[in-house]
């Protein structure tokens, strides 16, 4: 089995103009682990640094797998296991994505997603396998010691949403995910 978060490095064809990349291409992506259908495409802007967005997730019948890149300045990127019954559960893993590095992370259903901006004025765009739906959005709060993220903050803390900062913790979270069999493990490119 493997690793049902994936670490996706496209590649970038450079010359004297700069660079290209092809960053999704559907048959090259589901020859990574990322099969799913994406039906809508988020960007978001973080002015200062150490603004945290998450951990959030989309519950079903209208559960999101989100493929998530960098395009200005740089981020954390987190999955949060919250399958019911799985060995990994409230486990984490990270990757340094960057408008620099070109770095993808799939997230699938069953994951929660956050990240933490690491310089001002940083975009973050994400494909996502289903619309949004007000009356399935969750997350599990930021800070939660069970989930225990050391996130990399400047000295001035984090910068959250209200809707963030008030989210349960893991201990009062009902799982609607369950266990597919596939536990999480380290990410790699």
């Amino acid at each position: 089995m493997s690793n049902p978060v994936k670490l996706i490095q496209p590649r970038r064809f450079a010359d004297s103009r700069g660079w290209f990349s092809e960053t999704y291409v559907d048959t090259r992506w589901a020859g990574f682990g990322v099969d799913v259908p994406f039906v809508q495409d988020n960007h978001s802007f973080s002015a200062p640094t150490g603004t945290i967005r998450g951990i959030h997730f989309q519950s079903p019948p209208h559960a999101q797998a989100k493929l998530v890149r960098c395009v200005r300045g740089s981020i954390v990127d987190y999955a949060v296991d919250l399958r019911k019954g799985s060995p990994t559960y409230g486990q984490h893993v990270s990757a340094e994505l960057s408008a620099e590095n070109g770095s993808q992370l799939f997230v699938p259903v069953g994951f929660g997603h956050a990240f933490v901006t690491l310089e001002p004025d940083t975009e973050v765009v994400y494909k996502v396998s289903d619309y949004y739906a007000p009356d399935c959005d969750g997350g599990i709060r930021w800070n939660c010691p069970d989930v225990g993220i050391d996130w990399p903050l400047p000295s001035t803390g984090p910068v959250l949403s209200p809707k963030d900062d008030e989210l349960p913790v893991l201990a009062d979270f009902d799982s609607p995910f369950t266990y597919d069999g596939n536990p999480l493990g380290p990410i790699t490119a």
